[in-house]
Order: C-alpha cells, then structure tokens, then sequence
C-alpha cells in the first residue's frame, strides 16, 4: 500500500499574523509539573508542552491529532518497510545554522542515551533500523517490520542539532546552553519547579506568533493557580479544578474552555512481584503471597469502584467513566466493553473466593498536584474499597515525589494517568499491558504493574505491524479485552474533560492532547460577550 502525506493543513490552521501594535506578554499558569528543558529527557505531557516552544518535531498534529507538516514537509511510505520523507527547507536553528538531515540522524542516536530518563522515547524511534540520507534534505528510514504509525510517530518527539546536542547533558538544556531549537520561541530562561520565560523568534518558518514574550509557570495548587488568574497575575491558567468551574463562569470577567480529552485516569496494580510492599493481614503482617497476583483480587478492586459516583460528585460531570484504554472516537475504543459495574457483594464474593473473605490492608498511593482533583479520587476509592474488606490508607505526594518514588518500584497500588501520544492504542498498550522490555519501550518505569501475557505480547507486535487500519483496531480491541477486561493488567477509571480559564481578551483552541502552548493562545478581536461562558465551545 502506498501512503502519502503532504503539506495542506499548515496555512488552514496558521494565526493571523498581528501587527506591532498588538504584540505583548503571555503569562501562563499550568497545574503540570515539568521536570526539564531537555525535549528527550521524560516522555511526559507537561514536558513536551513546555519544551515545544523551543523544539519542533518532524510531523506536527493538528487538534484532532492528525498528522501535519512540521519539520518535515511530506512524507511516503514507498514499501512496507521503507519511508521516505522531505525536509522543510529554508528552516534555521536559533544560532542561524541551517537545519539538515544530519540533525535528525543525530536526534535518533542520542535518544536511547538520555542519562536517567524515567520514560525513554526509545518506543517511537527504536522503529527505525537504519537511516538513509540521500541528501540535506531527503531521508530515508528503514524498518525490520512494517509501521503504520510511522507520520504519528515522527511526531511523537522533537529534533535537537547536532550542534548544540553533542555531548550534552540534560543539565545542558535547563541552563540554556544547549536549548536552541528552530520552534516559535527561543529561551530566555529555566527555573526548575518554577518557570519559564521565552520569547518570539522572529525568523521562524512558521506564522508570526502574537506573543513577543512568554512566561510560562507552574502553579501545581490548584486554589493557588485559579487566585493568580482572578488576581490577574496571569492571563491563562489549565487544569482547572472543576469545583471552580461554575464560580469563574459566574465571574462575568473569564472565559472557560473545555475539551473532552485522551488522557485516561487508572491505577495500576503490581499483579506479577511475589511479594508487594504494601500489602497486609488484617494484624499489619506481610503476606507470603502477593493478593494482588490473584486476577478476582483485582477484578474485585475494580468492581467495588464507583466509576459514575466519582463521575458526578468528585469530578463534577467533567469525566467520562471508562473499563478500557481509548476513548469514544479514538482508534482502539471498543464498543463492546461496558464500564465496569459497581457492584460490592460481588466484590465481597471474589475476594472470599480468592481467600481473603476477611479482606486485607492496603495502602493506595498517588499524586496530589498532577491530574484533576488526583487526591479526592484516591480518597473516594479508598473509601469504596474499605467497605468491601480491604482497609485503606491513602498516601499521596506531590508529582515530583511521587513519580520518583515509582521508579524505585515502591507502590502496591497507585493512580496516574497516560494520553496516548498517537491518538491510537498502541503506546497505552505498550506501557501498561507489554511485558516491560526497555531495550524496546515496552512497560514503563514510572507504572510498574509487572503485567506478564505472552499471548498478549503477540497480539501487541501484531497490531504494532498491521497497515490496515481495521485491521488494526481489531487488533487494539482484542489486545485490550484480553489484558484489561479479562486480566485486569490495570483498573481504568475515567477520561478526562480537560478546562482551561482566561481572561476575556484571549481566546483558547483546545487540543485533543491536552497540552498548554502559547501557539494556542491569540488576542481576542472585536467585541467579547460577557458572563464567561463565550469561550466555552461545546463538549464533544
């Protein structure tokens, strides 16, 4: 099958170019923790958010994560296992070098050697077996298997020079030495934990962008970020607590924005260790024997979870309850996979059946400044598990903490949430139902459940290789019926509905991605209604 993809979408979505008149600051408040300027350090949404105003991938996705001309002007598979794409030309880095083929080939060779990245991008390049230049401009990747995914999957990660990369650390990027890109903005500065602040560049290939200077923080107290935008100390903020939602409509004086998402809310369970850390008897003794090995344990977990309470109370209407991987609309989302049903005799019953008719002590571990309302989520499934047996105790940190305590493989059961970087199945396949495999982005560190299904495993390569997109969404619905329906590998909760607030002199285009970019961000033009709710497109 031939498969070819041109430059058509570029102009239809570029902003209006303002006039000198209308340039100015964007200050921005994201709930987000980033944790580098380092593009390839930590495949991780806020990272990517913050790191794309500097740095450009090869295939840009449009809002609804279809692929678009980035760095890469056209691309074509010419066989099954070969594909062929065309460089921008005329593209310059922030120095004034010009930007080759010869920086992609080095971007490819140091991913898989970024020092301590807590998810490796290795799963969107390790793909390619051999790159081909044929000239500047020209490139040829070779694959040992067909990759259907291949225009989404040079989208997935951006391009460094070679430079300004060679030899450099991640310590390198934060500190602006080597942080020079061909994006929208160039870097001013980097404050871990904190901020930071770009400007406009003026030679980059792309439509003028309306900000001359972009500050970009991070408030992760979600009380915190909604005050710094009725303060007016910021003109944008995301995530926006939905328990606020209806009082900054009120305000007469916002616009809200808000956009069902791909990011899914779950936890994951260590299923596959012999022994679990944080698991007891009822007396506070370990169990010789991890419970939580034990499919109707985990089956029982999810059952006595009350997807469409934690919908309507916790979440406030802004989540869509889900027992699988993909939502409605997306390509792996299987119609026939209910939401599973709360139901807490039954969930009494397996656990009796498992032999725990007493139940046991658990502790549920998770972040409590990276997801919407993460805390009360874990504290509402706490209290659902207690009536069941299972007494729990929530232990929660902020991000930052708590994702480095995931590394060190320290949780039982904890919840965090992942957004498919293709729109399709198959990195949340590969991360959280793959038997974990580094040296091929398979499983993750940050989420290790342990999970273990040859069988599974092979459907994944299938699907991974199918060019036929039925084909392969057959594929995806199999894979997650087996690992997720049937083996519980993790416990999917809900979707989020992602909200973003700003003043009324702004206008917001939400993305399917979630991320926050000031390239999504332009001044209002000609008269804004009042009551906070014109900006609000509506929920799809």
């Amino acid at each position: 099958m031939r498969l070819a993809a041109m430059a058509a979408l570029a102009a239809a979505l570029a902003l209006p170019a303002p006039s000198a008149a209308q340039a100015a600051d964007l200050n921005l408040a994201v709930g987000g923790a980033f944790t580098a300027m380092d593009p390839h350090y930590h495949d991780l949404s806020p990272n990517h958010a913050l790191t794309q105003h500097i740095f450009e991938p090869l295939v840009q996705t449009d809002a609804q994560m279809r692929p678009s001309p980035g760095l890469a002007v056209s691309w074509e598979a010419l066989n099954d296992n070969l594909w062929e794409v065309k460089l921008r030309r005329g593209v310059t880095w922030h120095d004034g070098r010009p930007f080759t083929a010869d920086d992609v080939v080095f971007t490819y060779s140091r991913i898989p050697h970024v020092i301590n990245s807590p998810t490796s991008m290795m799963r969107y390049t390790q793909v390619v077996s051999r790159i081909e230049v044929i000239d500047d401009h020209t490139i040829r990747f070779h694959t040992p298997t067909p990759v259907p995914l291949m225009p989404l999957m040079l989208g997935a990660f951006t391009i460094i020079s070679r430079q300004h990369g060679t030899g450099a650390l991640t310590s390198d990027y934060n500190s602006g030495r080597a942080a020079v890109g061909t994006g929208p903005y160039r870097f001013v500065s980097y404050a871990p934990g904190d901020r930071a602040v770009f400007t406009r560049n003026p030679t980059w290939w792309g439509p003028t962008q309306p900000w001359e200077r972009v500050n970009y923080r991070m408030i992760p107290n979600d009380s915190a970020r909604v005050a710094a935008l009725r303060a007016g100390d910021v003109d944008a903020i995301d995530a926006v607590p939905t328990r606020d939602v209806a009082a900054l409509r009120r305000a007469g004086n916002l616009r809200i924005f808000e956009r069902p998402g791909l990011r899914l809310i779950y936890l994951y369970v260590d299923s596959n260790r012999p022994v679990t850390p944080f698991v007891t008897d009822n007396n506070g003794r370990p169990f010789t024997v991890n419970p939580l090995a034990d499919v109707r344990v985990r089956r029982a977990l999810s059952m006595a979870i009350n997807r469409v309470g934690i919908a309507r109370q916790t979440m406030e209407g802004f989540s869509v309850p889900t027992g699988q991987l993909m939502p409605e609309g997306a390509l792996g989302y299987d119609p026939t996979i209910p939401v599973p049903t709360y139901d807490v005799e039954g969930a009494r019953r397996l656990l009796a059946e498992a032999g725990y008719p007493q139940g046991f002590r658990i502790s549920l571990n998770g972040p409590n400044d990276r997801y919407v309302n993460d805390t009360e989520i874990v504290q509402a499934i706490a209290q659902m598990w207690t009536r069941i047996g299972v007494r729990t105790e929530v232990v929660t940190q902020p991000a930052s903490m708590f994702f480095s305590r995931g590394l060190r493989d320290e949780y039982s059961v904890s919840l965090t949430g992942w957004s498919s970087s293709t729109g399709e199945a198959d990195t949340s396949l590969t991360v959280m139902s793959a038997t974990p495999d580094p040296p091929r982005g398979r499983g993750s560190a940050l989420r290790p459940s342990h999970y273990t299904n040859p069988a599974v495993d092979a459907l994944i390569d299938r699907a991974l290789a199918t060019i036929d997109t039925q084909q392969r969404e057959a594929l995806y619905q199999e894979t997650i019926r087996d690992s997720i329906q049937r083996d519980v590998a993790v416990i999917p909760l809900h979707h989020q509905v992602n909200i973003w607030a700003t003043k009324p002199t702004l206008t917001y285009s939400p993305r399917l991605q979630e991320n926050t970019r000031a390239m999504e961000f332009s001044p209002v033009t000609g008269t804004v209604a009042t009551g906070g709710t014109s900006g609000s497109p509506p929920r799809n």
